[in-house]
């Protein structure tokens, strides 16, 4: 949920501050489309950066050799 979610709230947010003109009383929709396009902001670069350290990470194996004694005729 981490880009999708970001990318989602940025539209939300802007549809709130730009696009939609009615009032309701006691509420701010402009106000709360900016506090949405923050909180889109902030998860989708906190998403990118979570996802940035999943790739940085590196991983060894052990592999052990037995070399097997030769046959006893």
């Amino acid at each position: 949920m981490g880009i999708g979610g970001g990318i989602a709230l940025l539209v939300i947010g802007a549809i709130l501050s730009f696009a939609v003109s009615d009032a309701i009383d006691g509420v701010n929709l402009g106000l709360i489309g900016y506090i949405c396009m923050g909180a889109g902001a902030l998860m989708l670069i906190l998403a990118l950066v979570v996802n940035a350290q999943r790739s940085n990470t590196s991983h060894t194996a052990v592999v052990e050799h037995r070399e097997t004694p030769p046959p006893v005729v």
